[in-house]
This record gives C-alpha cells, sequence and structure tokens, in this order.
C-alpha cells in the first residue's frame, strides 16, 4: 500500500501550492458510489458461504465486526483530509469491540490480541520499512537528475505518457510495486513539471499493480503464491490480463495527462547525473529482490518471522548514508502515510473470515472488486487455503483490483502521499474510470483466450 514535500527548485513552490489547494466538497454522487462500494463488500463477505470463525453478534445477518469495518472504510473515503485519525479510530473501535463482545482469529481477550499481533507482525515491519525506505529512495532517484534526463527518451505527445506507464509496468515485474509506483511517481513529477493529472496518478498505481500481478517478486501476494509452493510458470498467464488492462487505461490515462499538462522534453537536457545517487538506488533496489528471493528460496521457513525483505532495504540505506545523505525529513510525513496503511490492513486481518465462496472464475472476478477495500493479503492467505483457484487470474484480480480505489493498495497509498490530493475517492473513480474497465476487459481477454484452468 510515504510522504514527499516538494520537489525541486523552482517546481517546490508550485508542488507546494498544489499540497495546499484543498479538495472539493464531496457531492451526492460520490457518497452514492462509496455506499454503493461499501455494500458491494458487505454482499461479498456476508454470503455465498463467507463464514465467521466463532458466533458473532450480526445486524442484519453481517456480523458486527465486518460493518465496523465498512464504515471505517466509508470514513477513510468521506473524511479524506483525516485518513489518519479516521484509521486510527476505527482500529480502535474494532479492538475494543473484540476485547469485548467477541474473539480474535488467534483467540479470545488480550490473549488473543497478543497471539494475533505476533502472527501479522512480520507483515506489518516489512510494510513500514518498505514504505518509509522507499520515500527514501524516491528522492535518492529524484536528486540523482535522471528524471530530468529521461524526456528526452519519451515521444513528445500523449505517447510520451504511455511509455512512461509501460516502464512502470515492465519495472513492477521485477521491483517491488510499490517501488515501481514511487519511481514512475517521481519521475512524472518531473517531466509533467508536478502537474499530474488524478486519472494519470491512478494509471500510475495501477501500472505498477497490473506489472506484479504474473510475477513472484512483484507483489506480496504473489510471493505469497511462490511461498504455499505455487510454480512461478502457474502465475505467468496474469500478464497477458495485464498487458490488455495497461493498454485500456494507459491510453485514456495518456491523453487525460496531455490535455492537462503536456511532457516537457526541453528542459535539463544537459543535467549532470549523481551515479552515486543512482549506484544507492540500484542497491537499494537489489537488496530488496535479493533478499524476497532467497528467503523464499532457501529459508522459507523464516518468511514468517523476521522481516527480512524491509531490514535489506534500510541496512543499504544506513550504510550508503555517509556518501550521499538520504532526505531524513521525509521520514515523518511518510510514517503518517505508512500508518494508516497498517491500521487498514490490521483491521482487514481481524474480520472474522474463515471461508471465500467456491472457487470459480465469477467468484475470483468478485475478488477483484472486493480487493479494492478490503486488503488483498487475507484475502490471498483465504485463497490459498481454500485451494481449487486458477493462481493466475486470482494473482491479477487481487493483486490488480487494488488499483480502483487509492487505499486499495499499498502502491496507491505511497503515490497519494506524494500527491494529497488524490485521497479523494470520488477525484479517483471519476478521473480514473479506465482502471475498473481496464480491470474488467484483461480479465474477460484472458478467460476468453485461457480458459478457466483451476489446480
Amino acid at each position: 500500500m510515504i510522504g514527499h514535500p516538494s520537489l525541486c527548485n523552482p517546481a517546490r513552490t508550485q508542488f507546494s501550492v498544489m499540497r495546499a489547494f484543498s479538495v472539493r466538497r464531496r457531492s451526492a454522487l460520490y457518497e452514492h458510489a462509496v455506499v454503493k462500494l461499501s455494500g458491494f463488500v458487505w454482499i461479498c463477505v456476508s454470503s455465498s458461504s463467507v463464514q465467521a470463525a466463532t458466533e458473532t453478534p450480526d445486524l442484519l445477518g453481517i456480523p458486527v465486526d465486518f460493518i465496523l469495518f465498512a464504515l471505517t472504510l466509508l470514513g477513510v473515503a468521506a473524511f479524506h483530509r483525516y485518513t489518519l485519525q479516521v484509521a486510527l479510530a476505527g482500529l480502535a473501535v474494532i479492538t475494543a469491540y473484540k476485547l469485548a463482545f467477541t474473539e480474535f482469529p488467534a483467540g479470545r481477550g488480550l490473549a488473543g490480541l497478543v497471539a494475533h499481533l505476533q502472527h501479522e507482525w512480520v507483515l506489518l515491519a516489512n510494510l513500514l520499512c518498505l514504505l518509509v525506505g522507499f520515500a527514501l529512495l524516491s528522492r535518492h532517484f529524484e536528486d540523482s537528475h535522471v528524471p530530468e534526463v529521461l524526456p528526452r527518451f519519451l515521444p513528445a505527445d500523449w505517447k510520451g505518457g504511455f511509455v512512461l506507464l509501460f516502464l512502470i509496468w515492465l519495472m513492477s515485474g521485477f521491483l517491488d510495486n510499490i517501488a515501481g509506483a514511487l519511481i514512475g511517481a517521481t519521475v512524472a513529477g518531473i517531466v509533467f513539471r508536478h502537474k499530474v493529472h488524478p486519472g494519470y496518478l491512478a494509471a500510475i498505481v495501477a501500472a505498477a499493480n497490473a506489472g506484479g500481478a504474473g510475477s513472484v517478486v512483484g507483489d506480496t501476494t504473489t510471493t505469497m503464491m511462490w511461498l504455499a509452493g505455487i510454480s512461478p510458470f502457474a502465475l505467468l498467464p496474469a500478464y497477458l490480463a495485464a498487458a490488455v488492462a495497461l493498454v485500456v487505461f494507459g491510453v485514456p490515462a495518456s491523453l487525460q495527462q496531455q490535455r492537462y499538462a503536456p511532457i516537457m522534453k526541453s528542459e535539463a537536457r544537459d543535467a549532470a547525473l549523481d551515479w552515486a545517487r543512482v549506484g544507492i538506488v540500484v542497491l537499494i533496489l537489489l537488496a530488496a529482490v535479493a533478499s524476497n528471493v532467497t528467503v523464499n528460496l532457501h529459508f522459507k521457513h523464516l518468511a514468517d518471522v523476521f522481516p527480512f525483505i524491509g531490514v535489506a532495504v534500510w541496512i543499504v540505506l544506513l550504510a550508503c548514508a555517509p556518501v550521499r545523505q538520504p532526505e531524513w525529513k521525509l521520514v515523518p510525513e511518510a510514517l503518517k502515510g505508512t500508518i494508516f496503511l497498517l491500521a487498514l490492513v490490521t483491521c482487514a486481518s481481524m474480520m472474522p473470515v474463515e471461508k471465500l465462496p467456491p472457487a470459480s472464475w465469477e467468484s475470483t472476478f468478485a475478488l477483484g472488486f472486493v480487493s479494492a477495500v478490503f486488503d488483498n493479503i487475507p484475502l490471498t492467505a483465504l485463497g490459498l487455503k481454500q485451494g481449487g483457484y486458477d493462481w493466475a487470474m486470482l494473482a491479477y484480480a487481487v493483486g490488480f483490483g487494488g488499483s480502483m480505489i487509492w487505499f486499495g493498495s499499498s502502491a496507491g497509498v505511497a503515490v497519494s502521499n506524494i500527491y494529497p490530493e488524490a485521497k479523494s475517492v470520488w477525484k479517483w473513480l471519476r478521473h480514473g474510470w479506465h482502471i475498473p474497465v481496464g480491470y474488467v476487459l484483461g480479465y474477460l481477454t484472458m478467460l476468453w483466450l485461457l480458459g478457466w484452468n483451476p489446480r
């Protein structure tokens, strides 16, 4: 699922103004869209054999836990200036409710809460280290002047925006999707003078998530599948759907951006690259990929014991600090965005879900929409436990589906903390309409050409 102050020299002032610009007040259509989305989550979670771990209080057949979580998500969507406060309040209310009236997945009372947090801490620690660490990586990359040189290699019209989305899509196949999205957002800030259209911001997130859908090192969910013994080759067909989706959302998003702020090709053609910072960026990314691959191949039994990937990133960051100091002032704002995501992930992990609907192409298709508001990590864990899925379709659905709303994925949270104006569900849905269209067409294309192949 990274704070970023104004970026470079003359553009810093402009970007600060953009950050200070207040978002429009929510309309009746905004509220209607959010309520419909929350209602869809309730239907998907409470019907079709989704059961609670124990008998829990419910309201109209819906467990109270889910109602509290849906209200938290609705609050995040409606009060986008206070997302952190809403998420923390929701976590506190859900925790208090489960302590008083029901139990956690690991047991009842304080002991159950402690056991649950012990089970989840590695995932939360990895997210914390990666999101804050990649915020610093993003600034290293920007200060290396690589983003200023890139415009000379990009087409001057809307195709330049599409090529950038394609590069993000490509990078995310071997990098974490958070890193791919942050690097892409940083480059976009330079080549578009920090005037990035909300629809294009949504497309950056979608490109990063789609690019990681078919690679076991491109997304946390695909890595989980690899850890569970699913062959990396079984996930490769997801790239068919991801490629179709990229074209469907990438072209209109690039046209939106070209009309809003054309790509700038004439700036900083003679910028001198800071090769030390380029090297630091490469080392950080290599450390993340190498630790991920090494643990998954040789130390699978330790994967749930220690946050190897996040710690590896920070070891390189600190080791390289004497060469080039990271922008430490980014950390407080990055920490706020990260805590917001961790609060939502923790809330989702507490939901009393033991079972998904029976595996089918229809239920997998629906999970893509659910993952826009319900963390895709527990969804993937439940799918692995249940079995019988076409794993490539599941990887695409839960990996790309979170792109439909800004807080539906770690990459979306990261990018929206660079560009706070994106923290509006209404803007994301209105200007990023091409993302759900891309999801649907990509999924149906894959189903039509390859069929449903459960394993």
